[in-house]
């Protein structure tokens, strides 16, 4: 039989806060973490917002020695790692570190030293670059290093589905943890990437905002005059581990997963499945996977990137799966006030959904000011919603039609 996987630990630097508990009471009083960019003087382009990481010292965590050998991907990283750890006390007592790994999602990984080190290169030659450069710029790192950090000599690697990352390394140690591989994993999902070679790449292709004049407006998804999505960064790191192994040890649960849906949308390269039949089919994938009907559904945590077709299409899904029941459902999107991950964004979005589930409220959709006639849900907009929810389930779509969902359960022994 397959074993039963849950969350007893959640660490998260983000838009709206650097701890977990930050996040979440943000999250409840419908603040937004986008605001004018200031990495970089965005004045020539068309998009000027972003949702940046506000007031992170890295010294504060970090010695000089180590802040020469990691970026800024890895610093959120570990830091929200450790946040993560400490929470669920996973290592304060003995443990076998072969039966431990980690699977962390990333977009970009370290595009930022990419830059960075490519241009010493141009500029002064390769004698000027960092020994480091490799370690920080390939992807695999991120879970590399948090590995290094813990001992941990189970499965290690890296997930790169753009917007579905952080989403796959979850139901990929999900997997790992529920046939048996091991009892426990570190993961989630990290991204530094607001920078003016990502932006303009973003900029070129119009899928951001450019609600300028109102930065903390600018994420608006469902929303009639939505217009692109706002970029975030952050991480956020979970720990999942067998049942079992959780209760010996007498672990803090907040929530089961139950499900893990996958499909693809193998229609375009950036736009959506405008039928939305890519995002139904994962989840049906995930419904079947948990052994659950549509109506055992409380509630969706939303990709809603606040695009146009996006949520369009997302909300058809929603409609094609769950039928007439989806206008009983409560559908939300957590980018409304953290902006898009990307690599990111389905580890904090996972969290979002398992305090809904844990507290039975479910936090606003921000910025949802005038009704879409394709968007005729219930967003929780502008509220919070209370109300019992025993399973809920979180969508991550990707540019390239990569889908993933994971369904969450309120923990029962």
């Amino acid at each position: 039989m397959n074993r039963r996987v849950v969350i007893t630990g959640f660490g998260a630097v983000s838009p709206l806060g650097l701890t977990a508990s930050e996040i979440w009471e943000g999250l409840l009083d419908g603040r937004s973490g986008t605001g004018k960019i200031t990495k970089f003087d965005a004045s020539e382009y068309p998009t000027q917002v972003a949702a940046e990481v506000k007031n992170f010292d890295p010294t504060k965590y970090f010695d000089k020695k180590e802040l020469r050998r990691i970026g800024l991907l890895h610093q959120y990283t570990l830091v929200a790692a450790d946040e993560a750890v400490k929470d669920s006390k996973i290592f304060d007592g003995d443990y076998n570190p072969v039966r431990i790994g980690t699977i962390i999602g990333t977009t970009n990984g370290g595009v930022r030293t990419m830059l960075e080190q490519y241009e010493n290169f141009t500029n002064k030659g390769y004698k000027s670059m960092s020994p480091f450069l490799l370690q920080m710029m390939f992807c695999d790192m991120v879970p590399s290093l948090v590995s290094i950090k813990y001992n941990l000599k189970g499965p290690n690697y890296v997930t790169v589905s753009a917007c579905s990352s952080g989403a796959n390394a979850i139901g990929e140690s999900f997997r790992l943890i529920q046939r048996g591989d091991v009892d426990a994993m570190v993961t989630g999902g990290a991204e530094a990437s607001i920078l003016p070679f990502s932006i303009s790449g973003f900029c070129r292709i119009k899928a951001m905002s450019t609600r300028n004049d109102e930065p903390e407006k600018a994420s608006r998804p469902f929303d009639k005059d939505r217009d692109g999505f706002v970029l975030g960064e952050g991480a956020t790191i979970i720990i999942l581990e067998d049942l079992q192994y959780a209760l010996k040890r007498g672990a803090n649960i907040y929530a089961e997963i139950i499900g893990y849906g996958m499909s693809s949308d193998a229609h375009h390269w950036t736009m959506p499945d405008p039928k939305g039949e890519g995002a139904s089919l994962s989840m049906e994938a995930c419904l079947r996977d948990a052994g659950i009907k549509p109506t055992d559904v409380d509630y969706i945590n939303a990709h809603g990137t606040a695009t146009p077709l996006g949520d369009a299409a997302e909300t058809k899904a929603i409609k094609s799966t769950f039928g007439e029941y989806a206008y009983k459902l409560t559908v939300n999107s957590t980018k409304s006030s953290v902006g898009h991950l990307l690599g990111g964004a389905g580890a904090i979005e996972l969290f979002a959904t398992a305090m809904a589930v844990k507290e039975n409220r479910i936090h606003p959709t921000i910025n949802l000011e005038t009704p879409d006639p394709e968007c005729d849900l219930d967003y929780s907009a502008n509220k919070i919603t209370e109300k019992e929810v025993n399973i809920a389930i979180s969508n991550s779509l990707g540019f390239g039609g990569h889908n993933v969902t994971l369904a969450v359960k309120k923990f029962k022994e």
